[in-house]
């Protein structure tokens, strides 16, 4: 029998796509379930978002539409990106979708629900950006 087990170390460029994929999933459904809310297909319906507060424009969606797009373009830019370039990328971008994540609490009135996705969201992101910041280049 052998004892002798060696543990192998995933590669921080798959650990970095496997946590933008996660995040992004999780995003993906908490917005969805999101309008399930009571009341919310009515604001959107009537144009706005967060309790009333925010109004749906062509800017507001473009807007949102990027923001939506960067955890996305993460996941391939993780892949494809040199060390430097990519861990840079990823501690810059999960450090601001924390700080987005974080600030989107105070827009309207947040559901249980709401919060658990923020919290699982935020912590996937933390993940991100502390692999990211503790990453040491084997290459060189």
């Amino acid at each position: 029998m052998n004892t002798n087990i060696k543990t192998a170390k995933m590669d921080t460029k798959i650990l970095l796509i496997l946590l933008w994929v996660f995040y992004s999933v999780n995003f993906m459904y908490c917005d969805h379930l999101s309008n399930l809310e009571p009341g919310v297909l009515a604001g959107i319906m009537s144009g706005t978002v967060a309790d009333g507060t925010v109004k749906i424009t062509a800017g507001f969606l473009l807007g949102t539409a990027i923001m939506f797009e960067i955890p996305f373009l993460m996941i391939i830019l993780s892949w494809v990106l040199k060390y430097r370039a990519n861990r840079w990328a990823n501690i810059i971008a999960g450090t601001l979708f924390v700080l987005a994540q974080i600030g989107s609490l105070f827009a309207g009135t947040p559901s249980p629900m709401y919060i658990f996705y923020s919290i699982v969201e935020i912590a996937g992101l933390s993940l991100i950006v502390w692999n990211a910041w503790k990453w040491q280049n084997v290459e060189a």
